[in-house]
């Protein structure tokens, strides 16, 4: 049995990767992660993360939010030092809808570890997303 959490998030009109990350960097979201910066551009449906160093962080938005991509899934990592946890941020084509996904050092429940405490990624994700135009949220924790 694994276990499989996920946010997904729908924005009343498109928006880049840039700014959900800008949005989120007020909240203490970066890009900087423990393994440096990382994001995918999904055009063969392989999911082939790519790393790179934290200087890279203005080239990688650049390349998942070119207008060349629109049409695949493009993915970053993002990462809340001061909480110590993050995952993949992933914008599906058309950009009005994303997802998070709590990959690296999920939070669990004090009293259910194995349960994402989803309370605490909703609250540090959705009121800076607001002002972009979060329309609504969907928010999973299921056993698969």
């Amino acid at each position: 049995m694994s276990r499989t959490a996920d946010i997904d998030l729908m924005f009343a009109r498109p928006v880049t990767v840039d700014a959900v990350v800008r949005a989120l960097a007020g909240e203490g979201w970066s890009l900087q992660e423990p393994l440096g910066i990382s994001y995918v551009v999904n055009n063969d449906d392989l999911f082939d993360w790519q790393s790179t160093s934290a200087d890279q962080a203005a080239e990688v938005l650049t390349v998942v939010d070119s207008p060349d991509n629109i049409d695949y899934l493009v993915g970053v990592c993002i990462y809340h030092s001061a909480a110590g946890t993050g995952g993949q941020l992933l914008l599906h084509a058309g950009r009005s809808h994303c997802s998070f996904i709590p990959t690296i050092d999920r939070r669990g429940l004090s009293e259910a570890p194995a349960l994402t405490d989803m309370a605490w990624y909703l609250n540090a994700l959705v009121p800076p997303l607001l002002a972009m135009g979060l329309a609504s949220y969907e928010a999973r924790d299921l056993v698969d």
